[in-house]
């Protein structure tokens, strides 16, 4: 710890941090623009200026820039001194020369971080009456709307953009004294993070354009803590909501996970929760025959079928709550529970859960990912399937130079001199991939190949690091990147390894464990990111169950199925789904209508994430509960309470005490030891602070008693909420709850985002009271267990089949954000990928119509040329709501399909 002197109090201050860090860490207003704590300081809008003095005696002093200064141990400054003070209003005065001044009608007023410093720099009079310099505005695409007159030239855009996140379309423009940020010309932003410019910009330049299509006031808002569910990253959100419609996505801070940031699937795919598919109210019959019904004759239509004589099976999902699948689970039986997810998925899951619980590798969070040395990621696009490691393994190559900094005694902060010092050079990070990925340009090598030819890399990569650890026996001569990658893993402190279910292989699963393991052997405080494919898959596969191959064996003799959450034809081919879900009565809870709902003889409105409670299992194995933004309407309700509501009625006592989300996760943590400390997720219903709730709504809301005016003049009661400490309203606690419990991040004169300094124990680092979620997961203690031997042999082209293997998008293979209109626009159309001598064998060129027969099923595609792809290998997208499941990889033909009759 160092010791400062501010205004003349003595405080007690981190080592190595700036003064403007240092400030507000302490809680102190100094105003600022250009620094950001993930990115550091570039000293680029001279607005945290402060007097420093030499020592005690120096009554004269000078202004240095807090962000641009250490805080060494007895540094001397000052906030208050009147040359500091007008010194800091006068930046304001100047950047806010050409601004427009139009609050009123900006979407970022009310959250604006120029209004708060402008006030806090106390310049509230405009004397500037010269003409403004204006800009012509750039159509940047579905997600992020422009308006350039706003800018104050703080840079953050750019850096964010392009020396953070690794986007090539996007930079500064200069023409004599005008600056402009932008692309060269109109088109969407390709960057997979582009909406963090709506954050990071400190004034309306960067705006939700989603937002726009259904405008709301910031402090009319009401919000709650939440978990995305678009991926098994577990990334915090804040959902907002006004008049029952889901507004926005915006990032929750949490130093573990996703820290100040959110991809744009992320932020943007919310759009399933407004969508015109919602299944809003309960109903019963097939095709013409379907009623609809209320929640209660619903229910007890069905539990008609789930007398004690009945045989029902389960079917739960990867999308849903523990809860919720608990709930089916506890209904149906250990025994005749099923995961929901395909087999080979279920199988993949249920592999990496052994490796994690019985290696002595612990998982890897993402700020653990962002902390590695040496990074070797085997079989993933990782960008497509876990966008925000991709962001955070960008981070990651400049740990190991940073070493160069220090020994050049340049501060981490000082970001723009780190980046001079260090140019291009970059940490070990090698790619084992099929094809090209997004991270490729940040690779110290990159190898591509059939799954079975990546996982043959891994086992010999764990030989190479310990010779106990079985090999292929199969080197080829002269091939060193078995010794590359090794040596960079071995020489690291904190070597990572990523690996995940998106190649369909145990055995890519089985190596990177090996590697691991082998790096653990060596004295290495090794960490492993695999990477699952939906929001809960680790916790469905924490739970048990079987695949969705072993729940139709099942079927023989079952006389109802029900299925929560889940569009089986997403999860298996048409004979198989087929078998599931025509043999026996079918009911069905989901908050979407699919081709699943579609075949239910009673369909229950299930609530989405918006609208209901829930615990879900990150990838690493981090439980975290995600709020309810708002109650939801009609019939609609959570899963776990239909599958309540339908064991009452079928007379079942297992849900007599299951009145509240505690009742159902306690329940479940005392019937699965997995699950046992799900309950430190976060507080129960039962928490107060001061005697009172969280208010999910803030102290500046407005319209409470006249939003339903025109329905009514009464007004109406609150809802209750009895399954969180939160409430619907803003009569509440309103200052800082634990961190599980923030529903928005605000304190007194910081309404922007950047309030989420006063959250912090310090600022950069966790929140007050540690970062939200429970680990389940953590390594066994003891030797560890026996490597992997299973080695595939050699993938061998054939002359007349392709081996096709799925092709992840961040766009496209993920299935409720591709219900919002802007994620829909970037999802690629159909197509198979060939490598370009492998079109010519086949006759075909890009742009043609070709038939691929694989898995049993027929698909016409357009061919796409993609060199970066092996020979003998295909590539079809996964996931893409017009193309039927097939089981991948598997064996194709590929040939030119014949033209419409």
């Amino acid at each position: 710890m160092a010791t400062i002197f501010i205004d003349n109090g003595a405080h007690d201050v981190p080592d190595g941090v700036n003064l403007l860090d240092a400030c507000l860490t302490l809680g102190l207003n100094l105003p600022y623009f250009c620094w950001h704590p993930a990115m550091g300081s570039v000293g680029a809008c001279r607005q945290c200026a402060v007097k420093q003095f030499h020592d005690d005696k120096d009554t004269h002093g000078r202004l240095v820039m807090a962000c641009m200064t250490p805080a060494a141990d007895g540094t001397r400054i000052s906030l208050e001194d009147p040359e500091a003070r007008e010194f800091r209003s006068s930046v304001a005065e100047w950047l806010m020369v050409h601004h427009p001044h139009d609050c009123p009608v900006c979407d970022e007023g009310g959250e604006c971080h120029l209004q708060d410093m402008t006030v806090m720099n106390g310049h509230t009079y405009r004397r500037y009456r010269g003409t403004k310099r204006t800009f012509r505005n750039q159509n940047l695409g579905p997600f992020v709307n422009h308006e350039m007159n706003r800018c104050i030239q703080c840079y953050r855009c750019v850096r964010f953009y392009k020396d953070y996140a690794g986007g090539r379309d996007f930079d500064a423009q200069f023409l004599r004294d005008r600056v402009f940020f932008g692309r060269h010309e109109d088109g969407t932003l390709e960057s997979e993070f582009s909406g963090n410019l709506v954050e990071v910009c400190p004034t309306g330049v960067f705006t939700d354009k989603t937002l726009k299509l259904h405008f709301t006031r910031k402090w009319d808002e009401r919000t709650a803590p939440s978990v995305c569910v678009h991926c098994a990253l577990g990334c915090n959100t804040i959902p907002g909501e006004r008049s029952g419609r889901l507004r926005r996505i915006r990032t929750r801070f949490n130093g573990e996970v996703n820290g100040y940031f959110l991809c744009d699937r992320g932020r943007y795919g919310y759009g399933f929760v407004n969508s015109e598919r919602r299944l809003r109210a309960p109903f019963a019959g097939r095709g013409p025959d379907r009623t609809p019904l209320d929640g209660a004759a619903a229910a007890a239509h069905a539990a008609a079928w789930l007398d004690p004589g009945s045989r029902v099976v389960g079917i739960g999902s990867p999308r849903a709550s523990l809860e919720a699948n608990f709930a089916l689970r506890t209904l149906v039986g250990p025994d005749r529970f099923f995961s929901g997810m395909a087999e080979t998925e279920h199988r993949l899951a249920s592999s990496i859960v052994r490796v994690l619980q019985d290696g002595p590798t612990p998982a890897a969070s993402l700020h653990d990912a962002e902390q590695s040395d040496a990074v070797f990621i085997l079989g993933e696009d990782v960008t497509s399937t876990a966008p925000m490691l991709a962001l955070a393994l960008r981070q990651s190559v400049r740990r190991q130079p940073m070493a160069l900094a220090t020994k050049l005694r340049i501060p981490e902060w000082d970001d723009g001199a780190v980046r001079t010092a260090l140019q291009d050079a970059k940490g070990p990070l090698f790619i084992a991939s099929t094809t090209a990925t997004r991270l490729d340009d940040i690779a110290t090598a990159t190898v591509h190949g059939a799954p079975d030819d990546l996982a043959r890399l891994g086992f010999d990569v764990a030989h190479a690091i310990d010779p106990s650890a079985p090999a292929t026996g199969e080197a080829a001569p002269g091939d060193t990147r078995v010794a590359q990658i090794a040596a960079a893993l071995r020489n690291a402190q904190q070597p990572l390894v990523v690996a995940g279910t998106s190649s369909g292989s145990d055995a890519v699963i089985e190596a990177a464990a090996n590697v691991a393991w082998a790096l653990h052997a060596a004295g290495r405080s090794a960490r492993l990111a695999f990477v699952v494919p939906e929001c809960n898959s680790l916790g469905a596969a924490l739970l048990g169950g079987r695949g969705l191959d072993a729940a139709a064996a099942e079927l023989d003799d079952a006389d109802t199925v029900i299925v929560i959450e889940n569009d089986l034809d997403r999860r298996g081919s048409g004979p198989l789904v087929s078998r599931l879900l025509d043999r026996a009565r079918l009911i069905v809870v989901d908050h979407l209508t699919t081709a699943t709902t579609d075949r239910a003889d009673v369909g229950l409105p299930a609530a989405t994430f918006a609208e209901g409670d829930g615990t879900l299992v990150n990838n690493e194995g981090r439980a975290q509960r995600s709020f309810q933004v708002f109650p939801p309407a009609g019939e609609v309700r959570e899963s776990w309470r239909w599958i309540r509501d339908l064991m009452r009625a079928a007379g079942r006592t297992e849900a007599a005490a299951w009145q509240t989300l505690d009742d159902i996760t306690a329940a479940l943590a005392s019937a699965v030891p997995a699950l046992a400390t799900i309950r430190d997720a976060a507080p129960s219903a039962a928490f107060r602070i001061a005697g009172l709730k969280v208010a999910r709504e803030p102290h500046r809301s407005s319209g409470r008693t006249a939003i339903d005016a025109g329905v009514t003049v009464h007004e109406p009661k609150p809802p209750g909420d009895p399954d969180s400490p939160l409430t619907f309203t803003m009569e509440g606690f309103q200052g800082q709850p634990p961190a599980a419990l923030i529903p928005r991040f605000w304190a007194p004169g910081w309404n922007s985002v950047q309030s989420v300094n006063h959250y912090q124990a310090e600022v950069g680092g966790p929140l007050r009271g540690g970062d939200p979620g429970r680990r389940l997961i953590e390594p066994a203690n003891g030797s560890a267990p026996a490597y992997f031997a299973r080695v595939p042999p050699r993938f061998l082209p054939d002359a007349g089949e392709w081996l096709c293997v799925p092709l992840h998008h961040i766009f496209g293979s993920e299935e409720l954000s591709v219900l919002t209109p802007g994620v829909a626009e970037r999802m690629p159309p159909p197509y198979v990928a060939l490598n370009p001598d492998d079109l010519a064998r086949t006759g075909l060129i890009e742009g043609d119509l070709a038939t691929v027969a694989v898995g049993g099923a027929s698909l016409r595609l357009l061919v796409r040329r993609l060199p970066s792809l092996p020979a003998g290998i295909a590539g079809v997208p996964s996931g893409l709501p017009s193309l039927p499941w097939v089981a991948l990889p598997g064996r194709a033909r590929i040939s030119k399909a014949e033209a419409p009759r």
